[in-house]
């Protein structure tokens, strides 16, 4: 009996472990890097300082032809808010995580968008 409570909890927790779909990809590919996207945002560390990452997002901004609507940087994290042709809200926020390392979510549209947060990332990455 305690073996199959012992399977029956085993079972639940695996079950309960899985993956929705969409719910978590991660992936490392050409281009794109290692980076995760969970529930429409899209998680990555770049290797740049906080100010360098900071300048790249608002540079890959530029070469999308996004509309910029805002921006702030202190020492620890920055923000930079854009809106797409079809009004569709961009967030690149960047959080320093040592000298040399800063992490980057990007979130496109109320519900996310991987393929267009992917594009953002990469561009962000040219110009660093």
């Amino acid at each position: 009996m305690k073996s199959l409570m012992n399977l029956t909890a085993a079972g639940l927790l695996l079950v309960a472990l899985a993956p929705m779909p969409g719910c978590v990809v991660v992936a490392a590919g050409a281009g794109a890097g290692t980076y995760a996207y969970v529930t429409g945002t899209l998680k990555s560390d770049l290797d740049a300082t906080l100010d360098k990452a900071y300048a790249a997002s608002q540079k890959a901004v530029k070469a999308l032809e996004f509309a910029e609507t805002s921006k702030a940087k202190d020492a620890l994290q920055g923000v930079v808010e854009a809106k797409m042709a079809d009004n569709t809200s961009i967030s690149i926020k960047l959080k320093k995580k040592t000298d040399s390392t800063t992490e980057v979510v990007i979130r496109v549209g109320t519900f996310g968008d991987e393929a267009k947060s992917i594009m953002i990332l990469d561009e962000i990455k040219k110009a660093l």
